[in-house]
């Protein structure tokens, strides 16, 4: 699918990361996808995401939308003839905006759902709630900016986890056509990343034993992004028989 450039301003950006066991995750993961693994763990978590000014990189930044968003996502990676890529998996996406609801898969890589979304921000301290118009998602977090990660992280420092994260700026998203996954790149013009230090974490994804056997996955850590401008490049499709649509 090709869609213009998007530009836009990241306002916040909360990346909310769990260690889970190789094992389950490959179950979870379409062909050709593998989980990437940190330390011998998987990674994967959810993206919650404040855009602003977003619009085709030709308007100018007071026509653009904004909107809360969420992504769940999985740290992953493939072949692609004979050379490994990295970057996530989407099996979700949720968004307070009905635009892009109706364009998703459109104007906008990968299926969106409807979801409201609750944020309360003061003095570096954040919390978001949100539930899906159809039940299926409720995430909330709440925390406050740090300097470091916790001691239990299987990243080493926040640079090693920054550095991971800036890997995985290609994503691929689930579709209406079973086994296609659209294709997605994050250019960020100033990456930084600071530290969450998480209070309260509650995830219906994460939390649904049916998925993650008990004692199968742990909270790891949280990051944050305020500030970014950036861009959103399309990317060619993949499927499931490894092929690339174009």
């Amino acid at each position: 699918m090709k869609i213009p450039v998007i530009r836009g301003l990241i306002d916040r950006r909360i990346l909310v990361n769990y260690r889970v066991q190789p094992d389950v995750l490959t179950r979870l993961l379409p062909a050709p996808f593998r989980p990437k693994l940190v330390n011998g763990s998987g990674m994967a978590g959810v993206c919650l995401i404040r855009l602003k000014h977003l619009r085709p990189k030709f308007l100018p930044a007071f026509l653009g939308l904004s909107s809360e968003n969420a992504a769940h996502r999985i740290a992953v990676e493939w072949d692609d003839h004979g050379e490994t890529k990295e970057g996530v998996f989407v099996p979700r996406r949720d968004t307070s905006s009905m635009i892009n609801t109706l364009l998703g898969g459109r104007l906008f890589p990968g299926m969106q759902s409807h979801a409201e979304f609750q944020v309360q921000e003061h003095d570096d301290h954040f919390r978001i709630e949100l539930t899906s118009d159809d039940g299926h998602t409720h995430l909330l977090v709440e925390g406050q900016a740090a300097e470091k990660l916790p001691q239990h992280s299987v990243f080493g420092s926040l640079s090693e986890a920054s550095g991971f994260f800036e890997r995985g700026s290609l994503g691929y998203s689930v579709t209406t056509k079973p086994g296609q996954f659209d294709g997605l790149e994050l250019r960020s013009f100033n990456w930084q990343v600071h530290a969450l230090d998480v209070k309260n974490v509650k995830s219906s994804f994460f939390e649904n034993r049916d998925l993650f056997p008990s004692g199968s996955v742990q909270f790891d850590c949280a990051l944050l992004m305020q500030g970014i401008d950036h861009e959103w490049h399309g990317r060619d499709c993949l499927c499931s028989g490894y092929d690339r649509q174009r």
